[in-house]
């Protein structure tokens, strides 16, 4: 009973936002991403703002995100059968988001997953300030660096790599045009500093972590990770917009551990995919994390969109940073879309996306790919309804005698999205 008037007042919270947004499309924030269609392939937040400051202002806003599954697996282990997947509902994921224009150029974000698939209680994913302007502080302050500069100091996601941007986080998921994420999903919310500058068509990014996703004061991990990007983003004309971007990311040795490809606490979608009777799964499948205590790894990303085809790729090398283990992975990922209709409100496409390598220098190597193909349907700004038929497999010996073992799944997800 007490969770259901929980809901219910977050219901009546998130029903009173969106009235309020209706009457009062004045009060914008700056320099941020707008939730819902609008924010479709926007990657860092530009410098062309043109909100004008009006004062102190709060807005909140919420994501919601159910899938009916409709899959299937298999695998060749024996001993321990894989429990039976029916075509049914997922558990809904919810976040709730409250972003304040604290000051000109300050703003601050927040993000709270209501419920998700690894924890059905609300909890806090994390925060951050942006600062694209130093005004509040002394009028004019460094100006002529803020034209160009954005400075995000928090606790949250990092800017490291482009899918970040096109990523489903949690119930946060129409910017993604397909279901899941990638396979090695690079994602972490640890304290940070992060610098940014996009003089043109520019964009340089450096940053600082602890390299930690828990946070304690004791001693015992003294590490740190350094991550960076420099890219190209230009629109040419109406029809043709180019990206390219490559970023770094590199973590110390004195981490007690690595969390880039396992910072997500939200879990995975494609639920029970290869869950057996007696052992289960795992919350985080069916995503892949090479577990390196500390590591390198470079992400380069184009995009392309020419009217309404668009076309991203992801190109990732990952080494273990313990060279006397060993261990490198490789992961490629190849998207393309066509969006039409009078406001690109309908698209169809497909996605391709494959991991592959060795957990050592010695091990034996590990294959997963994934082909999803779908499309969606944008019933309103903030309205997402998608359709995809999707199937991933493993092989290699680094999965023998695993639930993973020539493991196989596919099938139908069909997922309704509401972000605002």
């Amino acid at each position: 009973m007490k969770n259901l008037r929980f809901t219910f007042l977050i219901l009546f919270m998130f029903s009173g936002v969106v009235a309020l947004a209706q009457t009062d499309e004045r009060k914008l924030l700056q320099y941020y991403r707008i939730p819902g269609k609008q924010g479709v392939n926007v990657f860092e937040t530009s410098k062309k703002d043109t909100v004008k400051f009006q004062g102190f202002h709060v807005r909140v806003g919420g994501d919601f995100a159910l899938q009916f599954q409709g899959l299937s697996h298999e695998n060749s282990i024996t001993g321990d059968p894989l429990v039976d997947l029916g075509s049914n509902f997922n558990l809904p994921t919810a976040n709730l988001n409250i972003d304040a224009q604290l000051a000109d150029g300050l703003r601050m974000h927040l993000r709270t997953y209501l419920s998700s698939r690894h924890h059905t209680e609300a909890y806090v994913k994390g925060g951050y300030l942006q600062f694209d302007r130093l005004d509040f502080i002394q009028e004019g302050l460094l100006s002529g660096l803020m034209d160009i500069a954005t400075i995000r100091v928090g606790m949250d996601q990092i800017n490291y790599g482009d899918a970040q941007f096109r990523r489903s986080d949690n119930a946060m998921a129409i910017y993604n045009p397909f279901v899941g994420n990638y396979i090695m999903d690079a994602f972490t919310t640890e304290p940070f500093v992060e610098f940014t500058l996009m003089p043109s068509d520019w964009i340089f990014v450096v940053g600082l972590t602890n390299g930690r996703l828990n946070q304690s004061p004791l001693k015992g991990d003294d590490g740190f990770v350094f991550f960076s990007k420099v890219g190209w983003d230009k629109q040419v004309n109406d029809d043709l917009r180019l990206r390219l971007t490559g970023s770094l990311y590199s973590s110390s040795d004195q981490g007690t551990r690595d969390y880039l490809y396992g910072g997500d606490r939200a879990g995975g979608r494609y639920y029970g995919t290869l869950a057996t009777v007696a052992n289960g799964g795992s919350d985080f499948d069916p995503r892949y994390n090479p577990r390196f205590a500390y590591q390198t790894a470079i992400q380069i990303n184009p995009f392309i969109k020419i009217s309404g085809f668009e076309f991203f790729g992801l190109m990732e090398f990952v080494s273990n940073g313990n060279d006397a283990i060993g261990g490198d992975f490789t992961q490629l990922g190849l998207e393309g879309l066509y969006r039409f209709g009078n406001a690109e409100q309908w698209y169809f496409g497909g996605r391709y996306n494959t991991v592959s390598g060795e957990t050592t220098s010695a091990g034996s190597t590990r294959e997963i790919s994934r082909v999803n193909i779908g499309g969606g349907w944008f019933m309103t700004n903030n309205v997402l309804v998608k359709l995809e038929y999707m199937n991933q497999e493993y092989s290699g010996a680094g999965f023998a005698n695993s639930r993973f073992q020539d493991g196989q799944f596919n099938g139908i997800v069909l997922e309704a999205v509401i972000g605002f």
